[in-house]
């Protein structure tokens, strides 16, 4: 132990033993994870994004059964079934971007989660894999949500040009 080091209030020097195999692979397996882990996010991002945009972009292809199907299959409460169908239809074709892009990815995750809760609710006659389905975007999502966008994201860029270089996950 150093004493004089503990004296002028500052800690003792840590020896570093020998790293063992374990510990290696230990320290091998977290490079791996920090190198994949901006992929991973971005990855969940682009596959919930696309699933909403195309969704979308069938909204508008036919405009005219995107109407008749709010006005007769989809219960979306409170709302009149025209008003639904273009709010649904503007949050599948903008929050999807956002996402894409990584800027304001936390509310568009939280945008798209509220959606998908909506959806599934609204339409009584979805199905079991229908449902599966809206509960896989739903988790991808919350991961986005509570994770965060990662390092490929425009939120990460701007984080660090205007947070100090401590641009945020």
């Amino acid at each position: 132990m150093d004493i004089a080091a503990n004296h002028a209030g500052q800690p003792p020097a840590v020896s570093r033993r020998h790293d063992g195999p374990l510990v290696k692979l230990y320290d091998q397996a977290l490079r791996v994870a920090e190198f994949v882990t901006p992929v991973l996010d971005l990855g969940i991002r682009l596959l919930v994004a696309s699933v909403f945009f195309q969704s979308g972009l069938t909204k508008i292809a036919s405009w005219d059964v995107t109407v008749a199907l709010f006005e007769n299959e989809y219960a979306v409460p409170f709302l009149p079934p025209e008003l639904a169908a273009y709010l649904g239809t503007a949050m599948e074709l903008g929050m999807p971007v956002l996402l894409l892009f990584g800027l304001g990815t936390r509310f568009a995750a939280l945008a798209l989660f509220v959606f998908n809760i909506i959806a599934v609710i609204s339409y009584p006659d979805l199905t079991e894999v229908g449902l599966k389905d809206h509960q896989y975007w739903g988790l991808l999502l919350l991961v986005t949500l509570l994770h965060g966008p990662g390092k490929l994201s425009v939120d990460y860029l701007l984080g660090r040009r205007f947070l100090g270089g401590r641009g945020r996950d």
